[in-house]
């Protein structure tokens, strides 16, 4: 982030320095040497967070549902949602939507007296199944990280490989030895749509 006299400045936006007008386009074109010789810093931006999960830089939000009270303490008679019920429902949400398009088949088999495609009904069961695992995953999950990994982690992960015993294991020169695994952290998948 760019700032003169303690204020940030915009990248194409024109500014006024000293009684000077300076076109919207000069900070793209200026060298360093020339926005250092008119006072412009370099400093860095505000640290980023994810605000779904975060209230501010390490400021996480409620993961478990709590009583909402006010300042003396005094229980206000509602429940505050926390993160983890926040995330359940959304699993509920993206099972319904999974599911929908294939309603039509089971009511048109109720409707008709016929029967379901056993290949959308298996589908339609691990659907359900997965949204059930994936809501008792979030409810395990210890913090706000853990949730967040289990979410939107990585698929693999890198990690130092280890023997029978639990150790790590190294080469030869003494430098760990690597493996790429399944991430074990990450949330169960959802079943491939037919």
């Amino acid at each position: 982030m760019l700032k003169l006299d303690n204020k940030p400045l915009s990248y194409d936006r024109a500014f006024s320095h000293a009684g000077i007008q300076y076109p919207a386009n000069w900070l793209r074109l200026s060298s360093v040497e020339e926005k250092t010789a008119i006072g412009i810093s370099e400093v860095p931006g505000p640290t980023p967070f994810d605000q779904r999960f975060y209230w501010g830089v390490d400021n996480p939000k409620q993961l478990n549902d709590q009583p909402a009270v006010d300042e003396d303490g005094n229980d206000l008679g509602y429940t505050q949602t926390g993160l983890k019920t926040q995330w359940k429902e959304t699993q509920s949400q993206i099972c319904d939507s999974l599911l929908t398009p294939s309603d039509w088949r089971v009511t048109r088999a109720a409707e008709l007296g016929q029967a379901v495609a056993s290949a959308w009904l298996t589908y339609r069961g691990a659907v359900r199944s997965a949204c059930n695992t994936r809501q008792t995953e979030i409810n395990a999950a210890a913090d706000v990280p853990a949730l967040i990994e289990l979410l939107f982690g990585q698929p693999t992960i890198t990690r130092q490989q280890t023997d029978s015993e639990g150790n790590g294991v190294v080469d030869s020169d003494g430098n760990p030895v690597m493996e790429t695994v399944a991430n074990p952290a990450i949330a169960t998948a959802w079943p491939t749509p037919i």
